[in-house]
């Protein structure tokens, strides 16, 4: 691990990119950590948070519906820069929001933004994949997970301090606009142009079942995101202080997990990941459901995040990849799974508890996990691991 993240680092135009998934869960943390809080100010409930929370996914949706457009007449570099600024903006409204309308719409412009921020850095990494002939979007993945682990690390020490997260934010996102200043001139070196305007035939089944992986995955990350918290604090009666940590160990699991996950995926191929991966996170979900006790539970959290870790990166870099699609419509294609799962497993969490507990519904991603690891057995293009040249985009046919 300390050798591949060695050999990162040299690189300066993938570290400066590596930052920019940092920065995503920096402040998605943040975020984590303020959830309680919001449905306490704004006076939701497990079903009416739920159902909030549809909004993001709607408005990534609505992003999936821009990324051509916007793709195509503006460089992936400048859209780098100014898309996290708009993140770090965005953020800071939606924590400190001072009514329901205010945090809906600040839900929905989070998701879009945050599906556009996604196009642009994963395909990016593609992108530097090719030119260097190495892997490397594990290893960025991995700098996602770091920053929540220290998002959350972060936000308990805040707590202990006193400091709500209405003001964490704040000194959050003050540290990301000073290294995107810094490393303004690697992102924006990036001035290509990364969709041709063509148009997008049916997917395959093959590509459809990509999509269904990351549905699965995207809901399993959401929900831990989500309801962790609340699940730690309200159905195990966690104090205040620790209520982070389920979300904290998660990210750890990802962060280890992905830093090794590159070499990882080249010793043992895409589809045994992916499977055994699977396997584990839904071993991990079921630790969590018959938890009695929040260490317990912290654990089967820890277990999801190493199960989860690989999935993720195996599955964008082969979205980069599907043959005579541009990058764009391929992570499209692909996300879209991921933002039906972001779109209905919230939400879904949140009407299964109101009727019955957050233990049963937590139970859901038990199943799903397992229905994953058996699809993902069946794919086949899961075994294609060789790192393709990218073809001009005025040549591709979809």
């Amino acid at each position: 691990m300390i050798k591949n993240i060695a050999s990162f680092i040299k690189l300066k135009p993938a570290l400066a990119v590596g930052f920019l998934f940092s920065a995503s869960s920096l402040v998605f943390g943040t975020w984590v950590a303020a959830i309680p809080g919001i449905k306490h100010r704004l006076g939701f409930t497990d079903a009416t948070l739920g159902l909030s929370l549809l909004l993001s996914p709607l408005g990534a949706l609505t992003g999936v519906a821009l990324s051509t457009k916007i793709f195509r007449s503006l460089s992936v570099g400048r859209w780098m820069v100014l898309g996290y600024v708009s993140l770090c903006i965005i953020m800071i409204l939606q924590i400190n929001s001072v009514n329901r309308l205010m945090f809906w719409a600040c839900l929905y412009c989070f998701g879009m933004n945050g599906f556009l921020n996604g196009v642009s850095v994963n395909t990016t990494v593609g992108y530097l994949e090719t030119k260097y002939q190495r892997r490397m979007m594990s290893t960025c993945h991995g700098l996602y997970s770091l920053g929540g682990g220290i998002s959350a690390g972060l936000a308990t020490i805040f707590f202990a301090l006193h400091l709500s997260p209405r003001w964490q934010i704040f000194f959050v996102t003050a540290a990301i606009f000073a290294v995107l200043f810094l490393n303004r001139r690697h992102l924006l070196a990036h001035d290509r142009i990364i969709h041709s305007g063509s148009g997008l035939k049916f997917p395959s089944l093959s590509i459809l079942s990509i999509s269904f992986l990351c549905m699965v995955l995207f809901m399993s990350e959401g929900c831990v995101a989500d309801w962790s918290a609340i699940y730690l604090h309200e159905s195990l009666h966690g104090t205040k202080e620790i209520m982070g940590l389920g979300y904290a160990g998660f990210s750890a699991a990802m962060t280890i997990g992905r830093f090794n996950g590159d070499n990882i995926i080249t010793r043992f191929g895409s589809k045994r990941v992916v499977i055994t991966g699977a396997s584990l996170a839904a071993t991990g979900f079921l630790v969590v459901v018959l938890a009695s006790h929040v260490a317990i539970a912290i654990c089967g959290y820890v277990l999801v995040g190493f199960g989860c870790c690989c999935i993720v990166p195996v599955l964008f870099s082969a979205a980069t990849r599907i043959p005579r699609v541009s990058a764009v419509e391929g992570f499209a294609m692909v996300t879209t799974g991921g933002l039906i799962g972001f779109l209905t497993g919230p939400s879904l969490i949140g009407f299964i508890s109101q009727k019955i507990n957050l233990s049963t519904a937590l139970s859901l991603l038990v199943l799903l996990m397992i229905t994953a690891a058996i699809v993902a057995w069946k794919n086949k293009f899961l075994g294609e691991e060789q790192l393709r040249p990218e073809p001009p985009y005025d040549e591709q046919i979809y």
